[in-house]
């Protein structure tokens, strides 16, 4: 068993991620935290000194590691699904779901988020909406892709359950 939760940052894959994983008995990764530990650098660090090409080379050779372990729940990076043929990876190793949460939402979570995202650092509330909305729109021919979708308010461990059933 391999599942891939996919979606927007702050969606809730991690959180989810690690309920579903500890219900079904089996190990969780946060893909970001399992490049940090490789790379000994955050998330924002590699962003930083790297830049962003770079950073998405590490997140393909850490998916494709991921793509190699049984009995797992996987949370991605909200862009892992848009880059190279990634989705394709995901749906060809495992079960991919989309956490599709609306941009208001979203952008709420993030800004009382404590973790340090890069791509929106020192957006207010509404350029943080505006932004969700337009990257949102070009990440959902990715994240359309998934096997199943779960839409807010529906994001709860339940949910997961009902389409692993499937």
């Amino acid at each position: 068993m391999r599942i891939y939760l996919i979606g927007y940052m702050g969606c809730g894959k991690s959180t989810l991620g690690r309920r579903l994983a500890n219900h079904l008995g089996v190990q969780f990764v946060d893909m970001d935290h399992y490049i940090e530990e490789r790379n000994c650098k955050t998330i924002p660090q590699i962003f930083e000194e790297e830049g962003e090409a770079e950073f998405r080379k590490k997140e393909r050779k850490a998916l494709e590691e991921l793509s190699e372990f049984t009995d797992i729940v996987i949370a991605t990076g909200g862009g892992a699904p848009c880059f190279f043929d990634n989705i394709d990876l995901m749906n060809r190793t495992g079960k991919t779901i989309y956490l599709n949460i609306d941009p208001t939402i979203l952008a709420d979570r993030l800004l009382h988020s404590k973790t340090e995202r890069p791509l929106i650092k020192g957006k207010s509330r509404d350029e943080l909406v505006a932004f969700i909305d337009d990257t949102l729109k070009k990440r959902n021919e990715f994240y359309m892709q998934a096997k199943y979708q779960i839409t807010l308010p529906d994001v709860e461990l339940s949910s997961v359950e009902e389409l692993l059933k499937a």
